[in-house]
């Protein structure tokens, strides 16, 4: 049984009209083809769906049947090929972003609600993971769109700075760096027991302490990778961290935060980074969105 959307078409518009010359009208074109093509469909399909004479045209009880069917085909028809031209143009489709977990508390909220606002038919796939974890993804093609820290291969990979922020100390509260008159220096810090980045999954922010801060490795006492672990552990009173400023945003108690002396005033790096290979048709609209999502930085407490 082979049929095709112009002879559902046909069929539609008499049955809806009643009047082969009136559907023929309404279909831009001649009666006698337009005959033919519902011959063509009752031949197809096996049964005599309209009932005509000179007089008169009528569904047959197997056309008011076929009819609601004909009308749910070509719907979809044409839904199909709605949807492979929004796909097309970006406006339609799947986006897999990959966040660090301080991204996570400082803009991706805020991005999330204006990709759904200016892009509400575009699906947004979350994946929280470490910098280098992006990376890796992004050159397999298993993510679209990370919110990563450099550096980055530049013939890899597109990158867009979104925000720089302060380097701060989490210190628990009382603690005699938050009488400080002044941001702490290095001598400040020499007895204090340290919670520090992990070398390997935090590497960003290991090498950006390190060079920005000279420090002894002995007194580093927990090494972690994750800023929301480093809080809790400083709220704890198990030593004091270095994190970005937006970690403030998690509001864990018993944590203060002091400013860090430094040639930088805000050293800390958030990218959107993608593949220049990237086949996506959304990910061009998604960061035509983006590039104006974050204008001020992370948001403020």
């Amino acid at each position: 049984m082979m049929y095709t959307l112009e002879q559902l078409r046909g069929f539609v518009a008499v049955a809806e009209e009643l009047h082969f010359g009136r559907a023929a009208m309404r279909l831009r074109m001649t009666q006698p083809p337009l005959s033919r093509q519902i011959r063509k469909l009752e031949s197809a399909v096996g049964v005599q769906l309209l009932e005509r004479d000179n007089r008169r045209v009528a569904l047959t009880p197997a056309g008011e049947a076929f009819l609601g069917e004909a009308r749910r085909i070509l719907t979809i028809a044409e839904a199909a090929s709605d949807l492979a031209q929004r796909v097309h143009l970006g406006t339609c489709g799947l986006i897999r972003l990959g966040f660090t977990a301080t991204a996570a508390f400082s803009v991706l909220g805020h991005m999330l609600n204006r990709l759904e606002h200016e892009l509400p038919d575009v699906q947004i796939e979350l994946f929280e993971m470490v910098t280098r974890e992006q990376v890796a993804a992004l050159a397999g093609e298993d993510l679209d769109l990370g919110l990563a820290r450099p550096p980055f291969d530049p013939e890899l990979f597109d990158s867009l700075l979104l925000y720089r922020e302060a380097l701060l100390l989490a210190v628990p509260a009382g603690h005699r760096l938050t009488r400080l008159d002044r941001p702490a220096h290095a001598d400040d810090l020499a007895a204090e027991p340290l919670i520090f980045h992990g070398q390997h999954r935090a590497r960003y922010f290991y090498d950006l302490v390190v060079s920005t801060v000279p420090l002894a490795q002995e007194r580093v006492v927990h090494s972690v990778s994750q800023v929301l672990t480093m809080l809790w552990l400083v709220s704890a009173g198990r030593g004091i961290a270095f994190v970005p400023a937006s970690a403030a945003l998690n509001n864990v108690p018993g944590v203060a935060y002091v400013p860090l002396a430094g040639r930088h005033p805000e050293p800390v790096e958030l990218h959107l980074l993608w593949s220049r290979h990237s086949r996506n048709p959304a990910l061009g609209r998604v960061l035509h969105v983006l590039k104006t999502a974050c204008p001020d930085g992370p948001p403020k407490r």
